[in-house]
């Protein structure tokens, strides 16, 4: 099922964030040299062909999980598709306290990719920010699908987590793993902003 609520349209006057561009631009590189549609694509990405080219023109704000299967679909750590360059290191990497690699968002939750550094990767870590939004309490809680599965751990704040019909409120010290190919979704509730631990574990 294509999500209408995936993207954020920019809006006239919005400053365009120069990473998302070239990001963006990656993202169309990629599939040239790959020799894919824009259908197959989006497809891959389970959106719309209308909607994966306003991604590859920059002109939304492209979720996470767009970009995990851009990745995925293009056989490239999502790294290379964020910096344009592929990870190098081996045996262990240390990331010190704020130095993650960034997912920029013009609107939305904020990753910070904390294995950024290691090659061959069975697992992507990231700490992430939900924002706590009033006008999100009461609608349905966006849902999404990736491959394999996910670790949340909560660190700060409080999630309200969606899994296809079971609801769970999480707080510090809580975690959920869960398998991530069904619906599931989250966002930051009781009044402030949620800062969780998330690991998206790939099949080795």
């Amino acid at each position: 099922m294509h999500s209408r609520t995936m993207f954020r349209v920019r809006e006239e006057g919005d400053c365009m964030d120069n990473q998302v561009v070239q990001i963006a631009e990656r993202i169309r590189g990629l599939r040239d040299i790959c020799d894919y549609t824009v259908e197959e694509m989006a497809a891959s990405c389970d959106v719309t062909p209308e909607e994966y080219r306003a991604c590859e023109a920059g002109q939304v704000d492209f979720s996470f999980t767009f970009l995990y299967k851009c990745a995925a679909k293009f056989n490239v750590e999502l790294t290379e598709l964020l910096t344009g360059d592929s990870p190098k290191l081996s045996g262990y990497t240390v990331t010190r306290a704020g130095e993650g690699l960034p997912i920029k968002r013009r609107a939305g939750f904020s990753y910070e990719n904390l294995g950024y550094l290691f090659r061959d990767k069975l697992a992507e870590p990231y700490l992430v920010t939900a924002p706590y939004r009033a006008d999100e309490q009461d609608r349905p809680v966006q849902m999404t699908v990736h491959d394999y599965q996910e670790f949340d751990y909560i660190i700060k704040g409080t999630m309200k987590f969606v899994y296809g019909e079971h609801i769970e409120i999480l707080r510090p010290g809580d975690a959920v793993y869960y398998d991530s190919r069904r619906g599931h979704g989250m966002i930051a509730t009781e009044g402030e902003d949620c800062t969780f631990l998330a690991v998206v574990i790939r099949k080795a």
